[in-house]
């Protein structure tokens, strides 16, 4: 398969030389082998989101579906792991890079992580969380990528500041931001996405000097903006300001190659600006998706929920799937400022197109091609060499 001409340079992430694209992590497996292995193949970083892969494959989920064994289902989320990305290094062949994505909020984040590195994944990314702890749970892999997922200039400064104290760099920090990302948001509260702070052309110089304030050289730490860069002419003004890259999202999700089915990327590209919105997920984090029936109906009654939540005595908590997916819960633990449902459930209803029961998490903005489904490498061609294929 040829390769994609551009005029830009190339992402280097251990010494390997790629395109300047780096997929979005989306679960739960709305990024998963098919996705990523199409990005890597063509030489950009391609990744799987990690979170509850056992929904893709039938034996694993008809084993756990109905299942309240919490080491049984993360067994099964483990052996769905190693199968997606061994399947996504097949669809590579050695091109390009297969990453894993790991949301710190879950409470399975470090076997993920350990899994990830087992199972030969070439980079580890973690959002959703400061990753304080990813080099020592990486100790035993040194060759593999690490690239956490932030927002701003005072967490990059944490983060390098306490990897410095550990001998280890990131690879790569992709800078998102919360005012356009899809997904759990990096901001501490939904106010707070649209917060200057996080525009492009002010966190990106901020970060820069940061690295450079710790002695360290901007060109051995790759900046990658996220969240709204759907067009080749915000490609292009991201890398002036001093990218290397750019990560994309909700774009990718729609592609042919898609890993989750085409009604649940009929959803996302019939969403007009005026039908996404933002709320606080269940893991306290502020979010941003579709306003389908099943949201638009959770979020009118929120506030009595949370209400409800609040009113109760500290008795015990439990997980309504008894698997605990997350550090903390706010339906399962009662926190009254977190959203009061099951993600875990309704992302799954998601990724199979279900509408009436779906959480559809999308990015802000518009698509490149509109309502049109198109191939992978016609969105990269897009991104970076300007080329639009006919009839888009």
């Amino acid at each position: 398969m040829s390769m994609i001409q551009h005029a830009f340079k190339p992402l280097v992430l251990r010494g390997k030389q790629l395109l300047p694209i780096v997929q979005g992590g989306m679960g739960v497996g709305v990024s998963a082998h098919r996705l990523a292995g199409a990005v890597a193949a063509l030489g950009g970083v391609g990744t799987i989101a990690s979170v509850d892969l056992r929904r893709l494959h039938p034996d694993l989920e008809e084993a756990t579906g109905r299942c309240r064994d919490k080491a049984a289902i993360e067994a099964a989320n483990l052996t769905a792991l190693d199968r997606e990305i061994a399947a996504a290094r097949e669809l590579a062949k050695g091109v390009g890079v297969v990453a894993v994505n790991v949301m710190r909020a879950v409470t399975q984040y470090a076997d993920y992580v350990r899994q990830a590195c087992r199972s030969g994944a070439d980079a580890i990314v973690m959002g959703a969380g400061l990753p304080l702890d990813l080099p020592e749970l990486t100790a035993d892999h040194p060759d593999i990528a690490l690239i956490p997922i932030l927002s701003d200039a005072r967490g990059v400064t944490v983060v390098l500041k306490r990897w410095m104290k550990k001998n280890r760099l990131p690879d790569a920090i992709v800078l998102e931001h919360p005012g356009w990302a899809g997904g759990h948001l990096g901001a501490a509260n939904v106010a707070g996405t649209t917060d200057s702070r996080f525009d492009f052309e002010k966190v990106v110089p901020e970060c820069l000097e940061a690295i450079r304030g710790l002695g360290l050289s901007t060109e051995q730490i790759p900046l990658i903006p996220a969240g709204g860069i759907d067009t080749h002419d915000k490609v292009r003004r991201v890398m002036e300001l001093g990218g290397s890259a750019v990560q994309v999202g909700t774009a990718f999700a729609v592609t042919r190659e898609g890993d989750a089915a085409d009604a649940f990327k009929q959803v996302l590209m019939g969403a007009n600006e005026q039908d996404i919105v933002e709320f606080t997920s269940c893991a306290g984090l502020p979010a941003r998706a579709v306003a389908t029936p099943w949201l638009s109906n959770y979020l009118k009654r929120e506030s009595r929920l949370q209400d409800a939540a609040a009113r109760e005595d500290g008795g015990e908590r439990q997980c309504t799937l008894k698997w605990d997916c997350l550090l903390q819960c706010g339906l399962r633990d009662k926190l009254s400022k977190f959203g009061q449902f099951c993600i875990d459930n309704q992302l799954a209803h998601a990724v199979k197109g279900d509408i009436a029961k779906g959480l559809f998490f999308r990015g802000k903005g518009t698509l490149p091609f509109g309502t049109e489904m198109r191939s992978v490498r016609e969105l990269i061609e897009y991104l970076l060499a300007d080329l639009r294929p006919a009839h888009a």
